[in-house]
C-alpha cells in the first residue's frame, strides 16, 4: 500500500531509498559517509525517530535507518507475521544488500533485539553496539502481564482501530509537538496500515523461545564488542535498575550514559546527549 503522508523536509530532510526485500518494498535512509551505524526502531515508530541523531552524526558516520515492514513507508505484506524474527530477517537482508562492514548497531525498544539478532549472525562485521531502553532476553512477569493485557481482543481493537500506541501511549511517554506527532500518525493513519502495531505486544510472550536463543547468541557472538548504553532514567517500563545490570554483565567493555530527563523515546528526549555519547565512544 502507498502512504499518502509526506514528511516535512524541515523535520525529515533525507532522501528516501528503497530496497526490494524478500517480503516486499522496504523504505530506509542512508546518510553520510564513513563507518556505518545501523539504527533499528521499535513500537510504534519508524526511521523518523532517529532524525536528530542522523543529523548530528552524518558528517562523521554513515547512518542507515530502516522502516521495518508494517511501519513508516515500508510494505504491509500479506501473510507477514510482523514477528521480531521476521523483522530481523528483513533488516539483515538490507545490511547484506548494502554490504555494511565495521558497523555499529543501535536499537531501542523492539529495535534492540531485532538489530542484535542481525548483528549476532554477522558478528565479524560488527565493531560496536549501542543500546537504550531495550532488552534481548525473555521478558519477566511485568512484561508478561503487559503482553497478555495488550493481547486481549479489547486492546487489540484499540491498538488497530484507535491507534492506541500512537494516540495514547506516545503522549504519556514523550512531550512531542503536534508537527512531530503528525509524523507518527501520518504513517499509521488507517486500520490497514496498523496491522503490525498489534503484533509487537503479543510477541512479548510469543517470542520467548526466540529471545532465549538470542540472549545466548548475543553473549557468545557480541559480548566482547565495545558497547554503549544510553538510558532514559524516567522510563518506568524500562527502569535502569531492572535492565542495565544484565546489559553490563553481557558486555564487559561498556560505557553507561544516563539520560536523567529522558523517558522511553530517548531519541526524542535526548538526541544531543546520544550524539555526543556515540561520538565520544566510537569516533
Amino acid at each position: 500500500m502507498e502512504m499518502a503522508f509526506t514528511p516535512s523536509p524541515e523535520l525529515y530532510p533525507f532522501e528516501s531509498r528503497w530496497f526490494e526485500s524478500s517480503v516486499g518494498r522496504v523504505h530506509y535512509v542512508d546518510e553520510g559517509e564513513g563507518r556505518p551505524i545501523v539504527f533499528s526502531h521499535g513500537q510504534p515508530t519508524w526511521s523518523f525517530l532517529y532524525r536528530k541523531i542522523i543529523l548530528g552524526l552524518r558528517d562523521r558516520f554513515r547512518c542507515v535507518a530502516v522502516d521495518l515492514p508494517g511501519f513508516g513507508f515500508s510494505v504491509r505484506p500479506e501473510g507477514y507475521g510482523y514477528t521480531p524474527k521476521e523483522h530481523a530477517v528483513v533488516l539483515g537482508e538490507l545490511v547484506d544488500h548494502l554490504g555494511l562492514n565495521d558497523m555499529i548497531v543501535m536499537g531501542q525498544d523492539w529495535g534492540g533485539p531485532i538489530v542484535l539478532s542481525v548483528a549476532a549472525s554477522r558478528s565479524d562485521r560488527v565493531s560496536g553496539v549501542v543500546l537504550g531502553n531495550t532488552w534481548f532476553w525473555p521478558g519477566d512477569l511485568q512484561f508478561g502481564i503487559f503482553g497478555t493485557l495488550m493481547s486481549t481482543g479489547f486492546m487489540q481493537r484499540r491498538i488497530v482501530e484507535k491507534n492506541f500506541f500512537v494516540e495514547t501511549m506516545m503522549p504519556r511517554l514523550a512531550r512531542l509537538p503536534d508537527e512531530v506527532m503528525d509524523h507518527y500518525r501520518g504513517v499509521q493513519a488507517t486500520v490497514e496500515a496498523r496491522r503490525g502495531l498489534g503484533e509487537f505486544p503479543r510477541q512479548l510472550t510469543r517470542s520467548s523461545s526466540w529471545l532465549t536463543d538470542l540472549s545466548k547468541a548475543v553473549a557468545e557472538q557480541l559480548g566482547s564488542k565495545p558497547a554503549l548504553f544510553v538510558w532514559g532514567m524516567k522510563d518506568f517500563g524500562f527502569r535502569a535498575k531492572r535492565f542495565v545490570p544484565r546489559m553490563r554483565a553481557t558486555f564487559p567493555d561498556h560505557v553507561l550514559v544516563e539520560l536523567p530527563e529522558a523517558q522511553h523515546f530517548i531519541q526524542e528526549d535526548a538526541p544531543d546527549e546520544i550524539v555526543a555519547a556515540i561520538i565520544d565512544r566510537f569516533e
